[in-house]
């Protein structure tokens, strides 16, 4: 994601940042469907893997395919009137095909490991295909001066979510109190996290860490959870997921660094 986006307006740039983050969530939730469903295949747990491709489905019908129609008639509808960006519409305009194609692929095969091999492929093109929409798309969409992309995209759930600008604006304090009370800290290193999706925050930009981390989260099932990687005690955004979903989670601390902390966070059942 480029780190400035030189635009016409506050209002212009406030909405392709909000898209920006909706995209990190977005990749956040869909990491953790993959992942979930590639643990199942790996562990030959064949009705779970069933469940997380169906899952996995679900959402790409649900969350993936809407935003990118929405795209489509939008954002893509006035990159299209300039030249210098035709071809990269068209471009953009296949690889959603090429998402579609997959997902159906995705829908009709039942075994698991080529379940978890297709869904990879989707998450591989769905994240190629937002660096170019965040990088390119984007810029010249906020920086043309005919366009306004806040009204080009205002209101519209399938391209902001519901709360996209919200998780970039929460402010990064300390956790108070009641995150620890949710958990508890384990230092043997022996916890029981087999099986339990991973995801490494330590490669996302930091512009989106949180927001991609939020959306995996928001992916998390009563009684299920992840485990998160990272290269630091990551107490804001402890702090903030307790703002954000006040006793939701449980969290307990698999390792303390120097050089990777990672945690387990499980969603309370009940």
């Amino acid at each position: 994601m480029n780190d400035v986006v030189i635009a016409s307006n506050e209002a212009d740039a406030r909405a392709a940042e909000a898209v920006e983050h909706h995209h990190a969530e977005m990749t956040g939730a869909l990491t953790l469907a993959v992942e979930s469903l590639t643990a199942a295949a790996g562990g030959g747990q064949v009705a779970a893997a069933a469940e997380r491709r169906l899952d996995l489905v679900r959402w790409c019908r649900e969350e993936l395919v809407p935003h990118a129609l929405a795209e489509e008639t939008t954002m893509y509808a006035a990159a299209a009137e300039m030249p210098e960006a035709r071809l990269l519409v068209e471009a953009m305009l296949a690889e959603h095909r090429a998402i579609v194609a997959l997902v159906d692929e995705l829908a009709a095969t039942s075994e698991p490991v080529a379940a978890s091999g297709l869904g990879r492929a989707v998450r591989a093109v769905f994240e190629v295909h937002l660096a170019k929409e965040n990088e390119q798309v984007l810029p010249l969409l906020v920086a043309a001066p005919g366009v306004s992309v806040a009204d080009l995209l205002g209101g519209m759930h399938e391209l902001l979510g519901g709360g996209a600008s919200g998780a970039s604006g929460a402010e990064h304090g300390a956790p108070d109190a009641g995150h620890r009370s949710g958990g508890h800290e384990c230092t043997c290193g022996e916890a029981d996290d087999a099986g339990l999706p991973e995801l490494d925050a330590r490669a996302i930009p930091h512009a989106i860490r949180h927001a991609t981390v939020f959306g995996a989260l928001d992916g998390v099932r009563n009684g299920q959870g992840l485990v998160l990687r990272v290269s630091h005690d990551p107490l804001p955004l402890l702090g903030q997921l307790e703002q954000r979903s006040p006793g939701a989670f449980e969290v307990d601390y698999l390792d303390r660094g120097p050089d990777v902390w990672r945690l387990r966070l499980m969603r309370k059942a009940g």
